[in-house]
């Protein structure tokens, strides 16, 4: 079964390959995997090259000895990695999900499951079929690794292999275990409650011996801190109940030869101690395969068909009125269906009590800069990139064209119609990140006086719904005139190809972004050294609504001149899936 499993393994990734290099003879793949190409080489190989470049300078200079947080950061490396990864196989039980490793394609539902082949089998072939994606996944972080030559990146991915396949295996278990902690027999439930047990035992333990530390040193600096937690994972029962974490991470950090292999050894004896306990599992196979086949076959039956929750959503669509209102109300209804109210009810008081606790206590200083910090990168972030991320427009319905061309609505206002829901919700979650930032500006830009903040944050609060709806009408027109170029709804196309078309999508909206943004700018910057003279910070705010409304006449046009397009659509030309 084993040289079976090897075998499928290699074919899969052969024929993958070829239909991935057969692909390169359409001009959008090939532009494509020349970008990612190109990106990867920047990001990493002449990354790598002034890295070198860098270390021998610093060591010309007589400055290659690391500066005291960095020195304390690489000695805790061994004990903040066991911690992490304690903190995910904790989470590992409690978040909801399955592993991956349960899941089979069809063709082995349909080959496998009936063949005379044990449950052990199917689970050591899933392991083997696993093993590619995680030889490139460690492959990456070997070559993202900075400053270090090849060979060192080579035992950097083994070491990052081993830690993968652990995880893999582990979670595999772990939903293995899940399907037995209400079984029927007594001795089943047991033996799957037992790992939760020693698992909620471990994590007190280690709780316990970190609060000892830092109440016996209350650190002062994050050097301290390091510090304090290399104790309290060396020292005791921590230390014990991370040995097999510390384990798995310390090849990662450890010397060549002798440390570096022996390390290697030791974690792979911790990895096989899983693959065993995984292998000793398997009556509980057939009820977490079949759930992972239910669950499949459900997803391929409905791929686009997200769980709506049937409920009114306070917004009634009027008989009469303005087309593009209509799908407005379909976006905006789509959205509220999907999301639960009680939970964003929950994060938005969160927010609110983090902003009032952060600004009224006076030893609150350090919580009120890093909110209003996080929320000043949030508000730029939302406005750069929430439009990419946020599909429910053009980039989305395009799959129903056939039922959209059928509709009696021009097509301008079809366009400017899938604009609105999506541009409204993203100005919504930039104001709400601005005024969060506005109220914790003080703690993080507090060399600027009350004014030229208040001024700032009118400013980028005019601008923000602008800046969105003209990135939403470049990608939606974008999706209109090259829509074998955008992936719809949720499809997620892999590769360098891939990721080369995604760059040129960004470079390219942020280019026409800039052209737009041009004139806009120009009249915004007239009209606001025209006020300066007289208003002082508060020339700023005419200044952005200049902008603005410069920028909503080129959106408005933009809609009217991709109506043409919108009609000259084929249907054919939209690509269901890849």
């Amino acid at each position: 079964m084993i040289q079976a499993s090897l075998y499928i393994t290699v074919c899969t990734a052969k024929n993958r390959l070829r239909v991935r290099l057969k692909r390169l003879r359409e001009p959008r793949y090939l532009l494509g995997a020349i970008v990612g190409v190109a990106y990867l080489y920047i990001t990493v190989f002449a990354r790598r090259q002034g890295s070198r470049t860098s270390a021998a300078r610093r060591a010309a200079r007589g400055s290659a000895a690391l500066p005291p947080q960095l020195a304390a950061l690489a000695s805790a490396g061994p004990a903040l990695g066991a911690l992490a990864l304690l903190a995910v196989t904790a989470l590992s039980w409690v978040l909801p999900g399955n592993s991956g490793l349960l899941a089979f394609s069809e063709p082995e539902i349909q080959f496998l499951f009936p063949a005379p082949v044990s449950r052990r089998h199917l689970l050591i072939h899933r392991m083997l079929r696993s093993q590619l994606g995680l030889l490139f996944a460690s492959a990456v972080v070997a070559l993202m690794a900075p400053s270090v030559g090849g060979f060192t990146r080579l035992r950097v991915s083994i070491a990052t292999w081993l830690v993968l396949v652990t995880a893999k295996v582990y979670y595999a278990g772990v939903t293995l275990a899940r399907a037995k902690l209400a079984s029927a027999h007594a001795r089943a439930r047991r033996v799957a409650w037992t790992p939760i047990a020693v698992l909620t035992a471990a994590v007190a333990i280690v709780a316990v011996s970190l609060t000892r530390t830092f109440a016996g040193a209350p650190p002062s600096s994050v050097r301290d801190v390091l510090v304090n937690i290399s104790e309290a994972a060396a020292h005791g029962a921590a230390s014990q109940v991370l040995w097999p974490f510390t384990v798995l991470v310390r090849p990662l950090l450890a010397e060549w030869p002798q440390p570096y292999l022996g390390s290697l050894a030791i974690a792979a004896g911790v990895l096989g101690a899983t693959v065993l306990w995984v292998l000793r599992s398997d009556q509980a196979f057939e009820e977490a395969a079949a759930a992972a086949v239910e669950r499949r076959t459900e997803e391929e039956a409905t791929p686009v068909a997200p769980r709506y929750r049937l409920r009114s959503g306070g917004w009634t669509l009027t008989a009469v009125g303005r087309p593009e209102g209509a799908f407005a109300w379909k976006a905006a209804m789509q959205t509220l269906r999907l999301v639960d109210r009680r939970s964003l009810a929950r994060l938005l008081a969160m927010v609110f009590s983090l902003t009032v606790i952060a600004i009224s206590l006076g030893r609150g200083r350090g919580l009120a800069a890093t909110l209003g910090f996080f929320a000043t990168i949030g508000a730029a972030g939302g406005i750069l990139f929430a439009p990419q991320v946020l599909r429910i427009d053009m980039r989305q319905d395009l799959r129903h064209l056939e039922l959209l061309k059928t509709w009696p609505v021009a097509a301008a206002a079809v366009v400017r119609g899938e604009l609105i829901w999506p541009g409204a919700l993203i100005t919504s979650c930039v104001w709400v990140l601005l005024l969060v930032a506005l109220a914790a500006s003080g703690a993080v830009f507090n060399t600027l006086a009350w004014s030229w903040r208040l001024s700032a944050a009118a400013s980028a609060a005019i601008l923000a719904p602008a800046l969105v709806f003209a990135q939403l009408a470049i990608h939606n027109g974008v999706a209109l005139m090259f829509p074998a170029w955008v992936p719809l709804g949720g499809q997620r196309p892999r590769g360098l190809d891939a990721l080369g078309q995604r760059l040129i999508m960004l470079g390219g909206t942020w280019l026409l972004l800039v052209i737009g943004v041009l004139p806009a700018a120009v009249a915004g910057a007239l009209v606001w050294f025209a006020c300066q003279w007289f208003a002082g910070s508060a020339a700023l705010v005419p200044g952005a609504a200049a902008c603005a409304v410069v920028l909503a006449i080129e959106v408005a046009l933009a809609t009217e001149a991709l109506g043409p397009a919108y009609e000259r659509i084929d249907i054919l030309a939209v690509e269901r899936g890849e």
